[in-house]
């Protein structure tokens, strides 16, 4: 029954929102309430459940998302990202630019922290949607989560890559070959499939696209500036411009490699750690852009950045809400209970089983790193009773954990507002490219359990 009332509580938002035209953190918040009351965990639990998700999610990602969003305007209005695409675009071309975008966010800069990477690359693809035509920006939000979610799951550092690995006690550099191969084929293959299907009508973008007005408004008065020659005479390298965004995920990888090697110290894990390597690249940004805007500039681009902010945070905030419901009706053990039964099974079957496990974890949670913390935590114990390599065994829950991200994940909400989509949107876009993404990478993870002697 547990499992069945998570499924009513999803259905009941999703349609809440598409059908009904519902805001989203009323929809959120009714079907945590009903989850929490149909799932036994009581009215006060409830409560309390909504109330700590609420406050645990601020805290892990409250800050990251409001330096991230300030470090993005203050970008925009310096001209950076206009800039940017225009060099992308002539060095790869417009056509190659999305397998560019994942393939870079997939192997070259897989993150410890997500919600870093989709604040810092979401005015990217943004910007350089245009370029592209209508299906320009679907295609690049498509490479940009299907990116982002193969780094996170298959690449060391990756959160999710790590954490499987160690709770499953394969070495690092065992896992690194294999990762990165899939991880990068996954990403490539499956922004190809999204391509393809954006070919039909399939995108409607009165429906699906829908920008926060301040947002809209930051990008015509940038765009009008430039056009108007504002940004001509900056003279500023690109490389200069961008310090903001790639100072910070330098720190956030020295100190995560740093960790790994054992050389870290209270200095590396403190300019490290996510939120003051983003406030560092926020100063560098705020600077930056007083130096090729101007103070007025940089106080609007400041303001209209806070009014983003705040419409992220409270969505974000529900979204974990939901999350901390589910986690408290005990779906976890259920799921326990349906892999003990079944240890011993043949390699194909033992591999669809974590698959499966990681992927009904994903959808009831809504977090990719927690569905996966958890599979691997159900598994862990009877792993040694299972005839497959412990490496395909943590690849099928990392494959399992990124299917179908949707309306329960704070991550929904922060890539809808981001980068400008309608739930419907969103749904299109992130939902269905980790599907596919999940599904895409399955074969690979079966070759490896075949051929990798347990």
């Amino acid at each position: 029954m547990i499992a069945l009332h998570t499924f009513i509580a999803i259905v009941v938002v999703v349609g809440l929102i598409i059908r009904l035209r519902v805001e989203p953190v009323i929809a959120l918040v009714i079907g945590s309430l009903y989850l929490g009351l149909a799932g036994g965990v009581g009215f006060a639990g409830t409560v309390e459940a909504i109330t700590l998700g609420f406050g645990d999610i601020m805290a892990e990602v409250g800050l990251l998302i409001g330096f991230g969003v300030l470090i993005g305007a203050l970008l925009h209005a310096s001209g950076a990202f206009r800039r940017l695409v225009e060099v992308l675009v002539r060095g790869v071309g417009a056509g190659r630019l999305p397998y560019a975008l994942t393939s870079l966010l997939a192997v070259v800069m897989p993150s410890i922290y997500v919600d870093v990477q989709v604040v810092l690359a979401s005015p990217v693809a943004r910007s350089a949607a245009p370029t592209l035509g209508q299906r320009g920006l679907p295609l690049l939000a498509s490479a940009l989560g299907v990116g982002i979610f193969s780094g996170y799951v298959f690449v060391i550092p990756g959160l999710a890559a790590i954490s499987i690995a160690g709770l499953l006690d394969v070495p690092l550099g065992t896992w690194l070959p294999y990762g990165v191969v899939i991880g990068l084929i996954t990403a490539l293959v499956t922004t190809v499939l999204m391509a393809l299907v954006l070919r039909a009508p399939y995108w409607k973008p009165d429906g699906d696209e829908e920008a926060d007005e301040a947002l809209l408004e930051q990008e015509a008065e940038h765009a009008a500036a430039e056009s108007e020659g504002e940004f001509a005479s900056a003279p500023l390298p690109l490389i200069v411009l961008f310090l903001p965004i790639l100072v910070p995920l330098l720190l956030i990888a020295f100190a995560a490699f740093a960790d790994l090697w054992d050389i870290s110290n209270a200095f590396i894990a403190f300019i490290g750690d996510a939120n003051i390597a983003l406030f560092i690249g926020l100063l560098g940004a705020y600077l930056l852009a007083r130096t090729t805007s101007g103070e007025a500039a940089t106080k609007e681009a400041m303001e209209g950045g806070f009014h983003t902010t705040g419409e992220i945070l409270l969505i974000t905030g529900v979204g974990g809400s939901l999350g901390a419901v589910i986690t408290e009706t005990g779906l976890d053990g259920v799921l326990a209970d349906l892999f003990s039964a079944d240890a011993g099974a043949p390699v194909i079957l033992s591999v669809l089983l974590a698959w499966f496990v990681a992927a009904v974890l994903h959808l009831a949670i809504g977090s990719v790193s927690v569905a996966a913390i958890t599979a691997s935590g159900i598994i862990a114990p009877v792993l040694a009773s299972i005839d497959v390599a412990p490496v395909a065994i943590g690849l099928a829950i990392a494959s399992g954990a990124m299917f179908a991200l949707q309306v329960n994940s704070n991550f929904f909400w922060m890539f809808k507002a981001l980068l400008g989509l309608s739930t419907r949107g969103t749904l299109k876009t992130l939902t269905v490219v980790t599907s596919i993404g999940s599904v895409v990478s399955l074969p690979m993870v079966l070759l490896v359990a075949l051929l990798v002697p347990a």
